[in-house]
């Protein structure tokens, strides 16, 4: 009789990188470009651990959500101040080209997107959760997709949105790509929403597509659960609903 073992899965390693750029993208969220060697390259809407180490051998790891689209040997954050945390105050406010860190993933295989997915996609995104689905956008951008893409991005201001030129520039020029803003506490001097929560009338109904799509929701664990139950409300199948949370914001 032969027996099978099944060994661990082995421990997933952490891969030196390197600070390559670094820009402001709202007064408390920051981009960080980095150079990471023997990076396998990850699917849009993963994310990564890294760890930073003091001086004295001290180490904090956080985790974020990628924000480029897949690549091998290079990574883009970008990362929203945590005022009392360990990681975010130096990468928005100190990381500087040359510095050094370590990271590991890619990690997440439930909420990600590739361009062997058919259906239509609808994003939802309540402040920094916006990341992990640019990191969709971007990819199909670049893939040349065409299946129809909606973003609906829930922001305290216009000062607050992230990415917004490029998100300006994606939507005038990607064919099937809708992307509509809203604010919660206020808007543009023309905006004709009112500045508000999250309500049935921001998202669109399963049937405002040419198919049931798959729907992506990232923010605050509040702002997930109210946009979860409006989806469902409108006809959205709960299995089609994919989601991912982080702790209190706004």
């Amino acid at each position: 009789m032969t027996v099978a073992w099944s060994s661990p899965p082995l421990p997933m390693p952490w891969y030196p990188a390197r600070v390559e750029d670094a820009w402001l993208e709202t007064r408390t969220a920051r981009t960080v470009v980095l150079d990471v060697p023997g990076w396998p390259g990850h699917h849009a809407g993963q994310h990564v651990d890294v760890r930073l180490t003091a001086d004295d051998g001290y180490t904090a790891t956080r985790t974020y959500s990628v924000a480029s689209a897949p690549e091998t040997g290079r990574l883009v954050l970008t990362v929203q101040l945590v005022t009392e945390g360990e990681v975010s105050p130096w990468l928005v406010g100190e990381a500087r080209e040359g510095d050094e860190l370590e990271v590991r993933g890619p990690i997440g295989g439930w909420f990600r997107w590739d361009e062997s997915m058919p259906e239509p996609v609808l994003l939802v995104a309540g402040g920094s959760g916006v990341v992990p689905l640019m990191a969709m956008v971007r990819h199909r951008s670049r893939v040349g997709a065409t299946q129809p893409f909606h973003l609906v991005y829930s922001a305290r201001t216009p000062d607050h949105v992230i990415y917004t030129n490029e998100l300006f520039a994606l939507a005038r020029t990607s064919p099937g790509l809708r992307v509509d803003r809203l604010y919660t506490r206020g808007g543009l001097p023309d905006e004709a929403r009112e500045p508000g929560r999250l309500r049935p009338e921001d998202l669109p109904a399963v049937d405002a597509f040419p198919a049931p799509p798959v729907v992506y929701v990232c923010g605050p664990s509040g702002f997930v659960e109210a946009a979860a139950g409006i989806l469902i409300g409108k006809g959205h199948d709960s299995g089609a609903i994919r989601t991912e949370r982080f702790g209190p914001s706004s």
